[in-house]
């Protein structure tokens, strides 16, 4: 769990911990806010790409070489970040080093598929949501941290080591637990008609849409966070990062409190009823941006709130969506990843799109939970895929 978690972590790390230098990169690379904001979701959109791929070979040879492999392309393209003398440059290396964390993303989740199902996989990918979920509220904070004895490329030399250390931890201390009698033969249209499988299934794709606006939601504010607190409140990078940190506590609680629940509900149930809180914190929100009540906590209060039933959702929509395709556990959790990530990337550029600032936010993070609410009743009903025995009914789930 340590290394799945160190591998699972490299990518929120990737993406969110020089966003306190955004507003300074804007300014030395001379572009604008938006411009600089397409490298946030460059390296989102290359998360999403390299799942795809990274799943159906996972199947194929396993899950070690694909993981350690990717992390070392992730080392390489943080060095290319670190010397990148234009924005565009830097954006396509951001997507380079989105494509090598990807890996470890969606892999983790397939390692956990390949041992674990139903309640005690919902548990352990609670553990990984945790990590999956801190990660992008913790990393602004380590990056101001870093940014008090260096500029912002020093962040991107402080990920190339990490990603150094984690590709070694990973080659050291990480099983292959994917037996050669799993395995599935790389053949692409094998691997099309997989995903074409896949797409068929009602209630998946409905879950992985649902787990995909989730993420949308927290990709918003982490995208726009950095201009709310920083431009519009008068925060300091600093500042900055505390108010990063104190938003990763709502999600460690309802990560937490996730695994209590596990064992008293089943994982739909859950995600059912946070689908529901996380909508009615997310209107509260808007609402309080919309008339400027509260000042800084007046948003702070129901974000945190919109992140916590988030936070119970991101670790049981995938739970439910991946408990039905055992066999292909990578490929599933790849498009599963993809989507997630995907969606995050068309959705959280359009918090710049709207002026990069708490209405703006609030915006796309209640329009995401709300859809997501939706596409989860009307579409996913994942209460179709337990069966009286508890057992997944795969037959329910395809009408």
């Amino acid at each position: 769990m340590l290394t799945l978690g160190a591998l699972i972590a490299l990518g929120p790390l990737s993406i969110d911990m020089y966003l306190p230098a955004l507003p300074s990169i804007a300014k030395e690379l001379l572009t604008t806010e938006s411009t600089v904001q397409l490298t946030v979701s460059g390296t989102v959109l290359g998360l999403g790409l390299g799942q795809l791929l990274v799943g159906p070979l996972s199947d194929a040879v396993g899950r070690r070489v694909p993981l350690i492999a990717g992390t070392l392309i992730h080392v390489i393209a943080s060095v290319l970040c670190l010397f990148a003398p234009t924005v565009e440059l830097l954006a396509i290396a951001r997507v380079v080093q989105g494509l090598g964390a990807s890996a470890g993303a969606v892999l983790a989740l397939a390692v956990v598929r390949d041992l674990y199902t139903d309640r005690a996989a919902a548990t352990l990918l609670s553990r990984l949501i945790l990590v999956m979920g801190v990660s992008p509220v913790l990393a602004p904070t380590l990056g101001s941290a870093v940014l008090q004895w260096t500029e912002w490329r020093g962040v991107f030399a402080v990920l190339g080591a990490l990603g150094l250390a984690i590709a070694l931890f990973a080659l050291l201390w990480l099983p292959e637990t994917l037996p050669r009698s799993r395995r599935q033969p790389l053949r692409w249209r094998a691997t099309v008609r997989t995903y074409g499988g896949l797409l068929t299934d009602r209630s998946f794709v409905g879950l992985i849409v649902v787990a995909g606006l989730a993420m949308a939601g927290l990709f918003a504010f982490v995208a726009g966070g950095s201009f709310v607190f920083q431009v519009q409140f008068g925060l300091d990078q600093q500042q900055f990062g505390l108010m990063f940190g104190a938003s990763a506590v709502w999600l460690i609680a309802a990560t937490q409190l996730n695994a209590r629940l596990m064992r008293r509900y089943e994982p739909y149930q859950v995600l059912v009823a946070a689908s529901m809180f996380a909508t009615a914190s997310g209107a509260v929100l808007f609402v309080m941006a919309a008339t400027a009540t509260g000042g800084l906590f007046g948003i702070a209060v129901p974000l945190w709130a919109v992140l916590f039933f988030a936070g119970l959702m991101l670790p049981n929509a995938p739970a439910v969506a991946l408990n039905a395709h055992g066999e292909t556990a990578g490929t599933a959790a790849s498009l599963l990843g993809a989507v997630q990530f995907g969606v995050g990337a068309a959705i959280s550029p359009m918090v710049g799109v709207l002026g990069n600032n708490a209405l703006g936010m609030s915006i796309v993070m209640f329009g995401g939970i709300t859809l997501a609410m939706v596409v989860l009743l009307l579409v996913a009903r994942p209460w179709q895929l337990t069966a009286v025995s508890g057992e997944p009914a795969l037959a329910m789930a395809m009408h």
